[in-house]
């Protein structure tokens, strides 16, 4: 799988956890050139709680674009190191 955004693949892998239909990529997967921390937090009932990263790519910022869970609960263990993606990054094969 890939992560595609502003014509760049941000993340790939072959070995992504779906989790309520996203694709979460391991972090080693994930171009650590276009990630920017984010202060942004949200709080997932069973997940816990997410932080996010803006991408920045060839100049163009997508706030808060990806999250990941640094400390998930039980329950979602299995997407520890993991980082998802929305706001118009493609996931294609």
């Amino acid at each position: 799988m890939k992560a595609i955004w502003n014509g760049q693949v941000i993340a790939e892998s072959n070995g992504t956890v779906v989790v309520e239909n996203n694709h979460y990529f391991p972090r080693d997967s994930v171009k650590a050139e276009f990630l920017k921390e984010s202060n942004t937090h949200s709080t997932c009932p069973w997940k816990g709680l997410a932080s996010y990263f803006t991408l920045d790519v060839d100049g163009r910022q997508n706030t808060d674009a990806a999250w990941y869970y640094p400390e998930p609960k039980d329950a979602a263990k299995n997407i520890k190191d993991y980082v998802a993606f929305w706001k118009g990054v493609q996931i294609t094969n």
